[in-house]
């Protein structure tokens, strides 16, 4: 599938099988770690009552600092946080926001443990796919990726994807999703467009790579530099230097814990 797009499947569908994300990245204080996974279990009863198909929660445990951005400053994290990288996924768009217009409201929510860590620094959006390949579920490993992609540059982007996949997959990687943002707010403190430093015209888009273990991911990215070193950076179709990646553990996985 390198450089090549796939023809669309007609309006009809498309609606039927198109899948939707809701991702978010945020800090946990490291001693409150058993309280958000109660928290996270809490919610995942009450979203899969409105349709979501699966919750993933993971946990930072190879988050490098970055030089000109990074997952640390795009929550605002504070010493003895952890970046957790997660997703929702529901079977479309729809089901997504008929459920965040009606949960406010509903009485289930009082059973929900308090947030155990600060909400206001979570940054959070709507994702559709533009890329998806082998099984990018339930693996014990991901990297986590958050970058901003010149609208124009969309499809350049995922053909570029593409020819990634080849060489991630080669090297031991179970499965790949790349999302484009759809519905990304706007927040007070933090959001996708801060984090990334968006510039005008450019699209957040949150992306993960699913691995067997950390030892094979990190053993393919020792591969990959060596493989890419001569890689012309400037011919990207987006600013590498404001990527941002990094290694999780998954914690939570409604798909095991159901």
């Amino acid at each position: 599938m390198a450089g090549r797009i796939r023809r669309q499947p007609t309006k009809h569908i498309r609606k039927r099988i198109m899948t939707y994300f809701t991702g978010s990245v945020g800090s946990v204080p490291d001693e409150n770690r058993q309280a958000f996974l109660d928290h996270v279990a809490a919610v995942w009863r009450v979203l899969k009552t409105y349709g979501a198909k699966r919750m993933i929660e993971t946990w930072g445990v190879d988050v490098p600092k970055g030089k000109v951005t990074d997952f640390y400053g795009a929550v605002d994290a504070k010493e003895g946080e952890t970046i957790v990288f997660s997703w929702i996924e529901w079977p479309d768009r729809e089901t997504t926001n008929a459920c965040w217009e009606k949960m406010a409201d509903d009485p289930a929510m009082k059973d929900i443990p308090e947030m155990p860590f600060d909400g206001r620094r979570m940054i959070i959006g709507g994702f559709e796919p533009v890329f998806t390949q082998g099984k990018p579920h339930g693996a014990p490993f991901y990297q986590g990726f958050v970058l901003a992609v010149p609208e124009e540059s969309k499809k350049a982007y995922v053909s570029l994807v593409g020819e990634g996949w080849e060489i991630f997959s080669k090297h031991g990687a179970l499965g790949m999703v790349e999302t484009c943002g759809r519905d990304v707010p706007h927040g007070k403190q933090t959001d996708f467009y801060r984090a990334t430093k968006a510039e005008e015209g450019e699209v957040p888009y949150f992306s993960w790579a699913a691995w067997p273990d950390r030892e094979t991911c990190d053993a393919a990215a020792k591969a990959m530099e060596a493989e890419m070193g001569d890689m012309d950076m400037s011919a990207m179709p987006f600013d590498g230097m404001r990527m941002m990646w990094a290694g999780f553990e998954t914690i939570f996985d409604s798909e095991v814990a159901s």
